[in-house]
Formats: structure tokens, sequence, C-alpha cells
């Protein structure tokens, strides 16, 4: 029997695949970190999880603040957790879903029409199109007590598929190992994140989420969550999003006493787009549970957060210089018509059918002329 060599090469080839054998295994055992504009978001363990969409409504009097908060999720986690800090204790509610419903109907863009004279393509005597249509804007009519312990649960409950705890933290690596120690595995580095919150004093509402059939993976549009606080400031909490792996798509309703804007630019990539700012119907706005008091004015705005490592802060707002009303406007363009006859062909064809005329009138009258000068025909004799 013949014994098989090893060459030096052979055992180095089988290591090689060994190891990316093993890579690939300890790959799939990664868990990446997400965030939301709110704050940092992690699925549970060999899942995959990430916020495609955030859309907020924010309510601000001048003392307090109201935020409710939709999650539009993608992945295969059937459980996930993030946190959000907060100014001042807050208190916290399930959302009412409904808003965000009439809130897209409200900001919507009208619809106009444009004529134009000239035929384009789809118009006679060309070939068939559909109309064009395009969309463009246009304007329309505490801190702790000292010797406090690093970390405090100030509160906790349960919300349909949320579970959340309210924290006060003096030390943002203790609040980090808090949340770890607790089932609310954040990213790794969250504290360097979180430490301009805890020097300011800001508390927290850490939260875990899960669908309420088991089994059932997280997906499409969470329940809304509502989260309430005092505030002398109107701001909206974007700083954790730093740890996001993947762009973020923000829409922010925010219902003041006059039109906002944002007191600087966070970065995070992409422009801030305005897509409604006006006094619409109260019915159509109406708060859960409540009217909208001092704050009629609603600025509507999106923003594509492409680079969100980039962010450098909170979105803060503050009053515009004055309550200027915006509507997007969708324009429908028409063929310029009259009873239906396009007036491009009425406008070429009409001095073609004046001078017809005119020579038709001038050709009779010369008949009538002509006709005059021949002497009477001399009377009939009779017979």
């Amino acid at each position: 029997m013949k014994t098989r060599r090893w060459t030096g090469a052979a055992p180095a080839r089988w290591l090689t695949v060994l190891l990316l054998v093993v890579g690939i295994q300890l790959g799939g055992l990664v868990r990446p970190a997400w965030a939301c504009g709110c704050g940092a978001a992690v699925p549970a363990a060999n899942t995959t999880f990430r916020v495609t969409e955030e859309t907020s409504a924010v309510r601000w009097d001048g003392r307090a603040e109201d935020i409710m908060m939709r999650l539009t999720v993608a992945g295969n986690s059937d459980k996930a957790a993030w946190i959000m800090p907060v100014p001042t204790r807050a208190t916290v509610a399930l959302g009412d879903d409904q808003l965000f419903s009439r809130l897209g109907h409200v900001v919507e863009p009208v619809e106009e029409t444009r004529h134009y004279f000239w035929p384009r393509e789809g118009d006679w005597p060309f070939t068939d199109r559909p109309d064009h249509e395009s969309v463009a804007g246009a304007p329309r009519g505490g801190g702790e007590a000292a010797g406090a312990p690093p970390v405090s649960v100030v509160g906790s409950g349960r919300l349909g598929p949320f579970e959340f705890v309210q924290l006060a933290a003096t030390d943002p690596a203790a609040l980090e190992s808090w949340l770890g120690a607790n089932g609310f595995s954040m990213p790794d580095g969250l504290a360097q994140s979180l430490r301009p919150y805890v020097d300011q004093h800001w508390e927290y509402v850490a939260v875990k989420l899960a669908p309420d059939t088991r089994g059932k993976v997280l997906s499409g549009p969470m329940d809304p969550l509502r989260i309430s606080f005092a505030s002398d400031r109107l701001v909206y909490p974007m700083r954790l999003s730093q740890r996001a792996k993947n762009p973020q798509q923000l829409r922010l309703y925010v219902f003041a006493p006059h039109r906002v804007e944002a007191v600087a630019d966070i970065g995070g990539g992409g422009t801030t787009e305005l897509l409604y700012a006006g006094k619409p119907d109260a019915d159509d706005v109406r708060w859960p549970g409540e009217g909208l008091g001092a704050a009629p004015y609603l600025t509507a705005m999106a923003r594509d957060l492409s680079a969100p490592s980039t962010i450098t802060g909170d979105f803060e707002f503050r009053p515009a210089a004055k309550d200027t009303r915006y509507h997007r406007v969708k324009y429908r363009d028409e063929l310029l018509t009259v009873g239906g006859v396009p007036v491009w062909l009425m406008s070429v064809l009409g001095p073609v059918v004046l001078l017809v005329a005119w020579w038709a009138v001038r050709a009779r009258r010369r008949h009538v002329r002509l006709m005059a000068s021949y002497p009477p025909p001399p009377p009939l004799r009779p017979l």
C-alpha cells in the first residue's frame, strides 16, 4: 500500500479553508447595531433588524413637549430594544396610529392645472402619451441630588408590545453597563454618545419591543409610542443615531405656536425638505384625547440621513421669522383649449380662415360690381 505524503503547501491550504469556515460561522453570530433617529436600537442575538423609516409628531407649547413616534422596521428579529434620551422626567403611553394617516393626508401636495399653448407629445397630431405631471413647492396663501446612585430606575411598565423602564444616570459608563445587565444590549461605545446627555442631567426611556404573536418577526410599521415631558425648548433627540449602520429616513410633524426652523444643521448627510407649513383644520389633526391648545401651527419636514455617523447633536427648533404658509403643489399640465378646440390650432388656422373669408367677400363684391356693369337685358316681347 502506498503512503501519501503531505507537502508543506497542503496543510497551509487546509488551514486556510478551516479558518475561512470558522470565520463565516463567527460572522453569523455578529449582531449589527442599528439606530433610529430617536435613539440607539439593537436586535436580538443572531438576527438582523433595521429601522427603515421613523415618523414622529411633536407638539410643543413653550412649556411641555409631546412626541408621538412610529418606527417602520425590517429584518428577521423577533424582538429588539432601544433607548431614547429625554431632558426631564417623562410619561410613556401608547400613541394614536390614525394621527399619522391624518397628517399624511394634510401635507399631501395639492393638485393644480397648468395650461400650455403648443402641443406636446401625447397631443394631436403627435403620438399618444399620458399627461405630464410634476411636483413642486409653492407658497399657499432637573439634575440628580448629590450622592445619588449612578443609575436609578424612576419608572417602568408595559404598553402593548412595549416593555419600558425609565432611568436617571450620573455616569454614562454605568448606564451602559446597567442596560447590558438588564437585557438592553446596546451598541459598543454607547457611553460616548450618552455623555452629553448625562452631563446635562437628562433621563432615559429604555424600551423592549416584541410582536404580540410569538415567533412573529418585527416587520413593517410598529405601534406608535407617546412620550411626554416638560421642556422650555423644542428639541428632538438625534445624537444616538451616530451608532446607526444604515441610512435613516426621518419625517417630523411639528406643532408649535408658530412656524419653526432648525437652529443649526446637525449633519448626518442630506438636506431637510419642507413638506408643509400652515394651520390645518383642527378636525384633521386633532391630538389624541385633547385639542392642540396653544400649538396650532404645523411645520412638516423630511430628512434623509445618508451618513448617520456624522450626526453632531439633536434637532433643536426655533420660531421662524414669519408664519409664511407653504404647501407643495402637484401640477397637471393640460393643453389650452376653448370649447374643446386647441387654442394653438385656432391661432394657426384663424388667420387662414379670415383670409379665405376676406377673399370670398371680396370675390362676391367683385361679382356684384361686374354684374352691375352689364346693360340690363331688353324686355321680353309678347308673341
